[in-house]
């Protein structure tokens, strides 16, 4: 990957941080964070990862992200002095819900040690 597009990733990923925190209304207790972001090599699309806390919520914070895709992609694109912006994709990180079982794994092993 060449240093443009990790430029690229580490700018989608923070302004899309700064949208999702003022712009859109997520699930109540639900605590969403942006792990990466993966932009093409030729920036037509950007996988967005994010880890929900409480796992249950995950779900809900997809939905709510996809419905407001649109809107959110259109923040993006007049806040971003590129073209083309790269399409956004959510994505459940899933190497954060892992460290999570492990973590309470690990709990519950020394809980009973």
């Amino acid at each position: 990957m060449n240093d443009r597009v990790i430029k690229i990733n580490e700018l989608i990923k923070r302004e899309l941080g700064q949208i999702i925190l003022r712009e859109i209304e997520m699930p109540e207790n639900a605590v969403v964070t942006l792990t990466r972001v993966a932009a093409s090599g030729n920036l037509q699309q950007a996988k967005v990862y994010i880890s929900v806390v409480p796992d249950e919520k995950a779900h809900e914070v997809l939905k709510t992200l996809g419905q407001n895709v649109f809107a959110i992609q259109q923040i993006l694109n007049r806040k971003l002095k590129m073209r083309p912006v790269p399409k956004i994709l959510w994505v459940m990180e899933k190497a954060t819900a892992e460290a999570q079982r492990i973590e309470e794994l690990l709990a519950q092993i020394k809980e009973k040690g």
